[in-house]
């Protein structure tokens, strides 16, 4: 397994975080718009349950490369 070529999900329970870590160019706009969610310091690194689903969309929309995407969860 590649480290720079890794697909890993986080998810809050409504919302599930799609990070894929080859297209990441680490512009932070997602530490820099929910930083109780994205903590790049920490393991894991992204924290779903520290944020609102719609913040937590609003953040990932902002991903200019596409790294990170989301999926609602089935109920």
């Amino acid at each position: 397994m590649n480290p720079k070529e890794l697909t890993k999900e986080y998810t809050n329970g409504e919302v599930t975080i799609v990070w894929q870590s080859a297209k990441c160019i680490h512009s932070a706009n997602c530490v820099r718009n929910n930083p109780d969610v994205f903590q790049p310091k920490e393991k894991p690194w992204i924290k779903p349950e520290s944020s609102t689903t719609e913040k937590i969309i609003d953040t990932v929309n902002k991903c200019p490369s596409g790294a990170l995407t989301y999926f609602l969860n089935k109920k």
